[in-house]
């Protein structure tokens, strides 16, 4: 059964390989997030920055951590407003850690709720060491002050720190999905702090979800259908609708109707509107379904022209592959209020999901009360019909699967997964309006992308984080233009754009930024909301095309360089951007990898160059856009045989060896007196005696026998000095009687 469901979702797959795929998967910049002008901030021994709210109102950035909940200035977070601690007693720690939970990491108090209330207050809770526990906050005359009236987070917050959970504020409700026991077994969907409603603890309505978002859509606003806002859910979850013998995820989204009031019998206190609906994100080279990991809702405009931004990795480590696919608000209501239903029903005595074919009740199940209700004698959720209700609680789940615009991902990229996404949206040159996404990703970086009629750009690839921390959260403030991000060790801001990164016209025109462009006067790349119109005709821009014609030549610079026969020469180039291409020419000739020329990483390198090798060598960086090809780089190296007297980079070498030389002969000579000293010290104490004067005889015969007179003459060795003239006697003597012998034989 897995085999044919794998075939089944690769078969969507393979319906679209003709296309092309949106495969951009390399930025055009990597830089770090100092450089583009960004901040960091952490506290000492405080962790988890993941929970932010943006008070714009207040000029603050309301960041929730471990026990902790600061208030940062918008502007530079690295300016800490104030910050007040929210701790576990000692007594609930103990009694989290008897319960089998880890004390020094799970018994703490992880804030995880943070919402403006529609009296300006604050609504926080945190996880308290598996007992969630919500309470108000104020944020005034510079203070953050919590009013201590705790109650139970049940239901509204985690109980363990390291769940996902959505939760939204909507007209002073909550509305919260995560789990509502220990275990975290017991999920729920549920509206709480005045009228309390709830999902069924049922299989059928989630089953081991992982809940990813929660979004207000404001369709009750100049609606002809007299509909009323709607609250969606996005979540991933083992699938109901298909055989399998192993567990297998797919990704969901879920509505309600903010007016629901549940059943007057069937479905007391429980969602009459509540329905859900598979989401296809189709990646190429995948077989099982993506799994959503982060939503955004953008609204251009009215409510009417929303659009979900959702991020999806696969839920295998056989794909590398993640994606962004978009969902238009309309296209979610047409499943919605005119698809069919899933129904349950048993097969040889096992249930199995099917297209549900049979009559559908009026009012249709699942529906918000609208006109038709109303002219139908129903006004609100408690007047429907036991068997209207009876069917949306057994048959929640649609039978079609909402497709991404375009039928196809937004973006597709190999590498680290992304974890997070937020959309700005910004006007350029012309007056066209373009949506930036901002993705994070598991190593900690953040990918700037932009669609341009199709073809995805990925402008550039911030790090924010050391060490590869996952980014957690994103938070957009168009109001201040910037962007701010936490991780487990930080929370980070950086600004949407950052045009003086771009250090020439062509590379400001390439990276087809948005929110930047080339000042022909001023010579600079700037921000397009600060140009003055009287001098938008001077400045550059091209977006769609990467057009730089407009832009003066890039200047070369010339370096001389000196070599000497034998050595290895290095050569650097740098790229413009890593979409450019280096290109190595030796007096007008291309440079090819040989036994004497190895390009690597862009650098030229010269192996045991000789006097032959001197010359020009041009390096230019090349970047082709709609194939036109752009010089973004270029450098001039005069390669020239060295001379010591000539060569000023190699004098300052040359005089550090000559003092070196000299202070090596000072050296030499010094210990030589010292040398001399020592001698001349022992024979004036008589340590060293001059050898005795012998006779040549005495000499020739001290050298037959092979014995030498001691140096020293010091008492213990008298015998060794008599032993050896005894013996030389001897010697002399028995010489003496054989060439007697020899005389008288001959």
């Amino acid at each position: 059964m897995l085999f044919l469901l794998i075939l089944f979702f690769g078969g969507s797959a393979g319906l679209t390989s003709g296309q092309v795929w949106p495969l951009y998967g390399t930025p055009r910049k990597t830089v770090t997030l100092s450089s583009y002008g960004g901040h960091v901030f952490q506290e000492e021994g405080v962790w988890n920055y993941t929970t932010m709210l943006l008070r714009e109102d207040m000029g603050v950035l309301i960041l929730g951590a471990r026990e902790t909940i600061f208030a940062l200035d918008l502007n530079n977070i690295t300016d800490r407003k104030a910050m007040v601690k929210w701790k576990v007693i000692p007594s609930m720690r103990t009694s989290c850690s008897n319960k089998g939970k880890d004390f020094e990491t799970e018994c703490q108090n992880y804030i995880r709720i943070l919402h403006k209330m529609p009296d300006g207050r604050m609504y926080v809770c945190g996880t308290n060491a598996f007992n969630p526990t919500c309470d108000y906050m104020s944020y005034t005359h510079g203070n953050l002050s919590l009013e201590s009236k705790d109650h139970k987070g049940r239901g509204k917050c985690p109980f363990d720190p390291f769940q996902k959970y959505a939760s939204e504020v909507v007209d002073g409700e909550l509305y919260s999905a995560t789990s509502v026991n220990f275990l975290g077994s017991e999920p729920v969907m549920m509206r709480s702090l005045n009228e309390s409603i709830r999902t069924e603890y049922t299989m059928s309505w989630l089953w081991d979800p992982t809940f990813v978002g929660m979004k207000h859509v404001t369709e009750g606003e100049e609606n002809p259908e007299g509909d009323e806002d709607k609250i969606y859910l996005f979540f991933s979850e083992a699938a109901i609708e298909y055989d399998f013998y192993n567990k297998l995820d797919v990704s969901r989204v879920a509505r309600v109707c903010k007016g629901d009031l549940g059943g007057q019998r069937t479905l007391m206190k429980k969602w009459t509107s509540f329905q859900k609906v598979r989401l296809d994100c189709p990646v190429p080279q995948t077989k099982l379904p993506s799994l959503i990991q982060d939503v955004f809702l953008f609204c251009p405009g009215k409510w009417s022209t929303c659009v979900f931004y959702g991020v999806f990795t696969p839920q295998a480590d056989t794909s590398q592959y993640s994606a962004v696919c978009t969902y238009s608000i309309q296209d979610i209501r047409e499943v919605f209020s005119k698809g069919e239903f899933k129904t349950m029903v048993n097969v040889n005595f096992f249930p199995k999901w099917v297209t549900y074919d049979g009559s559908v009740p009026d009012p249709r199940p699942g529906a918000c009360i609208n006109n038709d209700a109303r002219q139908k004698g129903y006004f609100k959720s408690l007047d429907l019909p036991d068997k209207t209700l009876r069917f949306i609680r057994d048959r929640p789940l649609m039978d079609q699967a909402v497709e991404p615009s375009s039928k196809q991902p937004l973006l597709v990229k190999k590498g680290a997964a992304f974890t997070s996404i937020v959309v700005a949206s910004t006007t350029a040159l012309d007056g066209s309006i373009h949506q930036v996404m901002f993705i994070g990703t598991a190593s900690g970086s953040v990918l700037k992308s932009v669609n341009y009629n199709g073809e995805m750009v990925i402008i550039a690839e911030v790090q924010l984080f050391a060490h590869f921390e996952p980014v957690k959260i994103l938070r957009l403030s168009s109001t201040v233009g910037q962007l701010y991000a936490g991780s487990e060790v930080a929370a980070v801001q950086m600004p949407l754009s950052s045009c003086d990164h771009y250090t020439s016209c062509v590379d400001c025109v390439l990276a087809r930024d948005p929110y930047c462009g080339w000042d022909l006067i001023s010579y600079g790349c700037v921000a397009i909301n600060s140009i003055h119109p009287d001098t938008r005709s001077e400045v550059v821009q091209s977006l769609r095309d990467g057009n730089a014609s407009r832009c003066p030549a890039v200047e070369s610079t010339n370096t001389i360089k000196f070599f000497y026969p034998g050595n290895m020469v290095s050569l650097l180039c740098e790229p413009g951007s890593n979409l450019a291409q280096v290109q190595w020419h030796v007096n007008g000739h291309p440079v090819e990898n040989s036994n004497v020329y190895q390009i690597q990483h862009n650098t030229l390198l010269i192996l045991n160059a000789s006097e032959s090798h001197a010359g020009h060598y041009n390096c230019t960086s090349v970047e082709t856009i709609k194939g036109v090809d752009y010089m973004t780089q270029s450098a001039t190296y005069e390669l020239r045989l060295g001379d010591f007297m000539t060569d000023p980079s190699v004098q300052p070498l040359v005089q550090e060896q000559q003092n070196t030389l000299l202070a090596l002969k000072v050296l030499v000579i010094i210990l030589t007196l010292m040398l001399l000293a020592l001698v001349a010290w022992n024979f004036y104490k008589g340590y060293f005696a001059i050898p005795k004067c012998f006779n040549s005889d005495e000499e020739s015969q001290q050298k037959t026998s092979g014995c030498q007179e001691p140096l020293q003459t010091g008492g213990r060795n008298n015998a060794a000095s008599k032993a050896c003239s005894s013996n030389s006697n001897n010697n002399h003597n028995r010489l003496s009687g054989n060439q007697h012998n020899e005389d008288q034989v001959f």
